[in-house]
């Protein structure tokens, strides 16, 4: 019971009070320390009070509360006239945060805040304990004399007592539950109960708060390019909402470098900033793309910022920018293996039948022969879509508008605007045959310059302006047949579809979008199969194909084949290789096979009708579970293409952990190109050249975490050179974070 006087209730025996009056009714006179209106929770089996010497004593299961503070022992004593309470035998205290100690003996005021403590254990709510001969508790604070702290587990799979993992021990300990973090001063740090690290003075977050100010777990590496690495990055936590790391590296075959990464919660979304800088040289390659110059000593470095704000529930901004100083640095210093790096930002509004979005792009090529005046500025990228709620017709419409600004300081430059309209109307029959039909009305505009610097022909264009009109119709027939099968479900579904529309229609329009061709199952049944607005594939033809699907208890099972006929003459803008060239189209398939949450195989293909021949083959495979697992991807293009930079390839990728014993675990992966000389005429691969190899170990527990990591990359690339890369790191729990290896 919660009052600003303390009464026994009713069930328990007190030594000294009045059997005429109902216990209820019994009050306990305040103590001189204790305002009227202040509130304290008292509970005992058994509770007596002198009005004498103004002591009230409790025994049995004593429970004490008050402003969030709760005490509880076998046996307190408490004197009205100091405010003083001595409370012995299974002591527990606990602060409003959730912190607990447990004691022999406590001696508090009756703020139950302040008092003093022996033979103490503290339990943190993050998780550490801190364990004392003696302590004091003054505003909240806890002071410890000759404590140990640890947030290991001390107890075996057994049930027995163990030594901690890892503990420090230190003269006198301090635990700010405000600020929660714990401080040291003169402290060792013991492994496995050996001392390894004298600290005079340290601190660290007890682990309530998710971060704290100050130095984090020190990182170990070795790189080919850069020699043996050592960082310690440093932690400012400027306020709740924002932080800042500072991670000096120091190299022995290059000079240091520093990296910074800012992080902010603004009111309307968080933003991040990050880069690394240094002072060096650099290989640089002659105007023949072949010779190799070194350079003086100079500034080089990579930043990066993204941030995602949310105006109101229908507008929201999201940016991401990135930028390199020079071809090589990411790679060198280990930041990314990309080879273009993009900048954008997006503006979107959503409606409730209506989607906008104001788009900008920036791209910096980063391989050997790109150059900044080839590298387009998308700015800006407008696209609108509106679909009415109201059916038209009894059908549905969908109208769509797009406008985007295409610039470059030495290549080609196109502005474009479109507007299209697409109605569609399904029934289904009482047979269960599905009928889709669609129109579409398309209007383009395009202006265009400079085409003769495109990259291919085949992009180019023409200059100046150009219109095109595209209508498109489009009938399609879907019958489901479903029955049971095997333990479970299976439909078996074929499909055709008719599409019409005009020819001839790409010859003067620049290509930017649609460059990348990639016929398979995704967009057999696409009413334009090129992949964006600057080709339109025109004609007349029929698309078939059949999917089955089984589902069954831990088993589906999902296969697709399809395929093309054009009944009109082929399209010079889907040249040899696309798998739309011919009249009649490559033949698609892909199928997808998962067993419970162990196994799932995918394969897409593709293969020529006449020879059967595969043109492309990509095959995914992942097996196990969340802590042990392999992921196996392969991929193979025989297109033979007549187009510089849809070149086929060969490729294999492996990986995978093994949980091997427990909190032990093995990982690894591997990149191999398998593209030979008949694939890729342009290659000096053999067909066997490796691209990456890694494999590393890892330990993580409750309190303690360390890993170590192999990789060889065989890239060879101007001042990039392969090698082998080692990265080590370690992690107690609550002294600062380090990146996980794996």
């Amino acid at each position: 019971m919660a009052q600003d006087y303390v009464t026994p209730s009713a069930d328990v025996t007190t030594n000294n009070y009045d059997p005429a009056k109902p216990a209820a009714k019994q009050p306990v006179p305040l103590p001189a320390a204790l305002k009227p209106g202040d509130t304290i929770d008292f509970a005992a089996d058994q509770i007596g009070y002198s009005d004498n010497d103004q002591i009230v004593t409790a025994q049995g299961a004593v429970h004490i509360s008050r402003d969030g503070y709760v005490l509880t022992a076998d046996s307190v004593s408490w004197d009205r006239t100091t405010g003083q309470i001595i409370a012995t035998g299974n002591v527990t205290t606990t602060d409003p945060s959730g912190n607990r100690v447990f004691g022999d003996r406590v001696e508090l005021t009756d703020s139950l805040r302040d008092g003093a403590l022996d033979n103490i254990l503290l339990v943190l709510e993050g998780g550490g304990r801190l364990a004392a001969q003696s302590g004091v508790r003054i505003s909240g604070k806890t002071v410890m004399n000759h404590a140990v702290y640890s947030p290991c587990s001390v107890v075996g799979a057994d049930g027995c007592a163990k030594e901690p993992l890892w503990q420090v021990r230190a003269v006198k300990v301090t635990h700010d539950p405000v600020k929660h973090r714990i401080s040291y001063k003169d402290a060792t740090l013991d492994f496995f109960g050996q001392p390894v690290m004298f600290l005079p003075t340290m601190s660290h977050p007890d682990g309530v708060a998710t971060r704290a100010t100050g130095l984090l777990v020190p990182i170990l590496s070795y790189n080919a390019n850069l020699g043996f690495g050592l960082a310690v990055p440093y932690l400012w936590s400027i306020a709740p909402d924002k932080d800042l790391t500072i991670t000096p590296w120091i190299y022995t075959a290059v000079n240091p470098a520093l990296g910074f990464e800012y992080r902010q919660l603004l009111a309307q979304g968080p933003v991040q900033f990050s880069g690394l800088m240094t002072y060096a040289a650099r290989t640089v390659l002659a105007p023949d793309n072949v010779t190799r110059l070194e350079t003086g000593e100079q500034f080089r470095g990579y930043f990066a910022a993204n941030g995602q704000f949310q105006h109101n529930e229908n507008w929201r901004t999201t940016f991401s920018a990135r930028y390199a100083t020079d071809d090589t640095f990411t790679r060198r210093y280990d930041i990314s293996l990309d080879d273009t790096l993009r900048s954008t930002f997006n503006v979107e509004r959503f409606g409730s039948d209506s989607y906008l979005s104001i788009q900008g792009w920036a791209f910096q090529g980063l391989a050997v022969g790109d150059s900044f005046g080839a590298s387009p500025v998308a700015l800006p990228l407008i696209n609108y879509l509106w679909n009415p709620e109201e059916t038209i017709l009894g059908g549905h419409l969908a109208v769509n508008a797009n406008s985007l600004v295409i610039t470059r300081t030495d290549g080609t430059d196109m502005q474009r605007a479109l507007a299209s309209a697409v109605w569609n109307i399904d029934t289904i029959t009482k047979g269960g045959l599905r009928i889709d039909a669609l129109a579409q009305i398309r209007g383009d505009v395009y202006h265009a310059s400079e085409t003769v610097l495109a990259d291919l022909p085949i992009y180019a264009g023409r200059d100046g302006w150009h219109t095109r009109f595209l209508p498109a119709a489009a009938l399609d027939f879907r019958w489901p047949l479903a029955g049971p099968a095997f333990g479970g479900v299976q439909t078996l579904t074929p499909r055709v579809q008719f599409v019409a529309s005009p020819t001839g229609r790409n010859t003067n329009i620049p290509n930017e979008d649609a460059r990348s061709i990639n016929f398979n199952t995704v967009d057999l049944f696409s009413i334009n199969r090129f992949p964006g607005y600057d080709r339109w594939e025109g004609g007349t033809r029929v698309t078939y194909g059949v999917e089955y699907t089984l589902d069954r208890p831990r088993l589906a099972l999902r296969t697709q084949i399809g395929q093309s006929y054009r009944f009109d003459t082929s399209n010079e803008f889907l040249p040899p290789g696309t798998g739309l060239s011919g009249k009649v189209s490559d033949i698609v398939t892909r199928t997808t096979l998962q067993v419970g949450k162990l196994l799932e195989i995918t394969q897409s293909l593709r293969f020529d009708p006449n020879s059967f021949a595969a043109r492309a083959n990509e095959i995914d495979i992942a097996v196990g579970n969340s802590q042990t697992y392999a992921t196996v991807a392969y991929v193979k293009l025989n297109r033979n293409i007549p187009i510089e930079d849809l070149a086929d390839r060969e490729e294999l990728r492996v990986g995978g952990r093994v949980v091997f014993a427990k909190y032990w675990s093995i990982f690894a992966s591997s990149i191999v190109d398998l593209t030979s000389t008949s694939e890729d005429p342009t290659t000096t691969n053999d067909g066997f050249s490796p691209v990456r190899h890694r494999i590393g170990v890892a330990y993580e527990d409750e309190c303690f975490r360390i890993g170590f990591s192999w990789r060889h990359d065989y890239t060879f690339d101007r001042d990039y050179r392969p090698g082998n890369t080692y990265l080590f790191t370690v992690a107690l729990k609550n002294l600062g974070p380090s990146p996980k290896v794996q």
